[in-house]
């Protein structure tokens, strides 16, 4: 049997054939059902899910951040005492903490640089950096003195580590501790005597050093003359015969120290005339409500001030009964358990000389009611 003869193409044929085909793979493609693409990373959270595999990550997971399992796979290498020694361990440590602090995260590295202390590595060397490096981290965290605790402990190491030892030097300045300061920078201008940073750090604590022996005088100044104050105002209340709770002998600025918050910063004291100037208490117990008299002098009468108090009709004072020419005042004596009453035309000093009168917690108070009302009755009656 003969075989079909083949057709045999011209030039213009084959083109039109060639176009017909790659029309045909158009149309075929175009009809396959398209697929969603779902193995690979979301593309609107491409660079969180980079940023959390090891290849591509720029920063080191937080503690409790949930690592990628290759990661963790390569941290348990690195940090696995059975495979690696305290010296290999000590030196990862310090690697990690390098990165911490160039990243300025000062409370990490001081973290990774307590983890390779602690692995118990005996290179001295190592060692040394190590609490260098910890000195370090903790100046930057203001804590100087374990700034100055690590850089003992470096010295002790390497005796000469001129770096250890500007810190110390610089911790010390931070500490007040200046004697201590100046024998870190003279041990370091016996070696460089033209470092201007020392030269410029001592000449700081020197003058740190005479500040603070005039603050010192200073303070020692206000010390005495706050004990003499005391001295003289005690002697002012002892000599008018007032009598204080606890007894005159143990009469003293603390013991005279208001205990109410209103007028905790009104302590009694002296005016010019050496005069004495009380904060006093008026209690209204009707209402269990209190006024307070921050300076009441010594010469002033009662009605001076119970006529400035009771001016206006309090507000509580609905029934506005409490005004100056009606109301009564009294002071209690807890220790004898006895009310008595108070002329209100009697000056402050005058009643506190009272043999009955007794001052508690540094402050005069007095009992007002409405005259006989049946509040001041009932009060009356419990005495």
């Amino acid at each position: 049997m003969s075989e079909p003869k083949k057709k045999s193409y011209t030039d213009e044929e084959r083109l039109q054939l060639a176009a017909k085909l790659d029309k045909e793979l158009d149309n075929f493609i175009n009809s396959l059902e398209k697929k969603q693409y779902t193995e690979g990373w979301p593309e609107d959270r491409w660079q969180e899910e980079m940023e959390k595999h090891p290849f591509f990550m720029t920063k080191t997971p937080e503690p409790g951040e949930e690592l990628h399992p290759l990661l963790e796979g390569i941290q348990q290498l690195k940090y696995d005492p059975d495979e690696n020694t305290p010296e290999d361990l000590a030196r990862s440590y310090k690697e990690d903490g390098n990165f911490y602090f160039k990243n300025k995260n000062y409370r990490m590295a001081f973290y990774s640089y307590t983890e390779g202390i602690k692995t118990n590595c005996e290179d001295s060397e190592i060692l040394a950096s190590l609490y260098n490096n910890r000195s370090a981290a903790s100046y930057f965290l203001k804590n100087y003195r374990s700034c100055l605790n690590d850089c003992k402990l470096a010295l002790k190491l390497k005796p000469n580590y001129d770096k250890v030892i500007t810190r110390a030097a610089h911790s010390c300045l931070e500490l007040k501790k200046f004697d201590e300061c100046l024998k870190y920078c003279d041990s370091l201008l016996e070696k460089k005597t033209d470092c201007k940073e020392i030269l410029n750090l001592r000449q700081k604590c020197l003058l740190s050093l005479k500040e603070n022996a005039r603050d010192s005088r200073k303070k020692e100044m206000q010390e005495k003359k706050n004990q003499e104050l005391e001295e003289k105002l005690v002697q002012a209340i002892t000599s008018k015969g007032i009598n204080v709770e606890g007894g005159k002998g143990g009469l003293s600025l603390a013991s005279l120290e208001p205990h109410f918050p209103e007028i905790m910063n009104n302590r009694v004291f002296l005016d010019a005339d050496n005069k004495l100037i009380w904060p006093v208490i008026i209690m209204y117990p009707e209402y269990q409500i209190m006024d307070f008299i921050q300076q009441f002098h010594e010469d002033h009468t009662f009605s001076d001030h119970i006529s400035e108090v009771l001016k206006e009709p309090p507000a509580w004072d609905t029934l506005k009964t409490y005004r100056p020419d009606n109301v009564n005042l009294y002071f209690e004596n807890a220790t004898i358990r006895k009310i008595f009453k108070v002329d209100l035309s009697n000056s402050l000093g005058n009643v506190l000389k009272l043999k009955e009168f007794l001052l508690r917690g540094g402050t005069p108070s007095f009992l007002c009611f409405v005259k006989n009302s049946p509040t001041e009755q009932n009060f009356l009656k419990q005495y």
